[in-house]
């Protein structure tokens, strides 16, 4: 069949792959509203699996994080990224839609340049936390920018692509309201325990966690305690450490052990403590306090501490959008009992900074709004208008 437009999608992680999914289907929606077919193709987990697109690479064991961590799969990544790049240059896209994943997609960015092969970016690379030489690089390598958090627009403010850089809206606002259940009511005694999405996250965190555990359950008898997971793999990892910590603790208590229902916890829970990441900004959105905690390799660790320079001071996404603690955070030796509780304890119900943190996640679930379309129909009329320039010779936009 004749496509009037062959569009690839490239994500790499889980999130990117809900961002993806939803974007596949607003694409399909739009072009048919405007008369047009649409081709999707590229390389997405399980979420982007369930549209109509042709999924090239499966992505759902790919989100590793950390020097080291990259270094034991750099065959697989070089394998992946050069067959994908083969492809490319063999059926030639209209455009490329990469979402996040900036350690693959830079590079895979530059050689669509270099091809010819327009790039447009879906939840760009946090350049302006951790890499400010990579601006001119990336406006020069894409064709547009679809920002998710309203302060980057003005990270390519002056650069070429400055009126190509559109804020479309944090697409988890969408999703989250989506799956709220109205039936559901906030307990506030459940504690949520969301140790990450990755193996490795698990593995440097999740002891740390129980033992903060340990402590409030002897502290807050009324506590109950949830650990959700996002898929089996690492449910199976996080079982294998508990029976193994818990071998050597037996005084901890009961933790409910649950697998693919983190938005449910999310929006019933009373408190949690999460692993930094976008599921920081999901319980933002969702209104549920967190303590947050991250570790990384301690060679990762101190590359980055020479390398990275905390952007507004903070390490977590809400803290960054609100520009100021809205969650307390915790970095490598400070992830431990002796520093978790109290913070935890401030956000208890009933807590010192109780109010003052459900009001800021308010604030932060409307910054992230963009209007009244949701953010993948804003994503999805900003690629299908791009793709539309491209056929009228007297379409504006940053040259080639």
């Amino acid at each position: 069949m004749q496509y009037d437009y062959n569009v690839w999608i490239i994500s790499g992680e889980a999130s990117g792959d809900m961002y993806g999914a939803r974007l596949a289907r607003e694409l399909q929606t739009e072009a048919s509203v405007r008369g047009k077919t649409i081709h999707m193709a590229g390389m997405g987990g399980p979420e982007m699996q369930r549209t109509d697109m042709e999924i090239i690479v499966d992505s759902t064991e790919l989100g590793v994080v950390g020097l080291v961590e990259v270094f034991k799969h750099i065959f697989t990544f070089l394998g992946i990224f050069f067959g994908l790049v083969r492809r490319a240059r063999r059926e030639r896209p209209d455009a490329v839609v990469l979402i996040d994943y900036p350690g693959f997609n830079l590079r895979f960015a530059q050689l669509m340049y270099w091809f010819k092969i327009p790039v447009i970016w879906y939840v760009t690379p946090q350049v302006w936390a951790w890499g400010k030489h990579r601006i001119p690089k990336l406006a020069r390598y894409c064709s547009r920018m679809m920002v998710i958090f309203p302060f980057e627009t003005e990270t390519y403010a002056h650069t070429r692509l400055g009126e190509h850089t559109i804020f479309t809206g944090h697409p988890l606002v969408d999703i989250i309201n989506e799956q709220r259940d109205p039936e559901l009511v906030r307990d506030p005694n459940i504690f949520l325990l969301l140790p990450g999405s990755r193996n490795h996250e698990v593995e440097l965190l999740l002891d740390s966690m129980l033992d903060t555990v340990c402590v409030l359950h002897r502290r807050h008898p009324e506590l109950r305690f949830v650990l959700s997971t996002p898929r089996e793999r690492i449910c199976g990892k996080v079982t294998e450490k508990l029976v193994a910590y818990r071998h050597r603790h037996p005084e901890l208590p009961e933790i409910k052990l649950t697998l693919g229902d983190t938005r449910r916890w999310q929006q019933q829970a009373g408190t949690g403590l999460a692993a930094s990441g976008t599921v920081t900004v999901e319980c933002a959105i969702s209104g549920l306090p967190l303590v947050v905690c991250y570790r990384l390799n301690k060679i990762t660790f101190w590359v980055a501490r020479m390398l990275v320079k905390l952007f507004r001071g903070h390490f977590t996404m809400v803290n960054i959008i609100a520009d100021k603690t809205v969650f307390e955070e915790f970095l490598q030796w400070q992830v431990g009992p002796e520093l978790l509780v109290p913070a935890i304890e401030k956000i208890l119900p009933g807590g010192t900074r109780r109010e003052e943190v459900v009001e800021d996640m308010d604030r932060v679930r409307t910054m992230l709004q963009c209007g009244s379309d949701n953010a993948g129909a804003n994503a999805a009329r900003v690629c299908l208008d791009f793709l539309a320039d491209r056929e009228n010779p007297k379409a504006a936009g940053p040259k080639r």
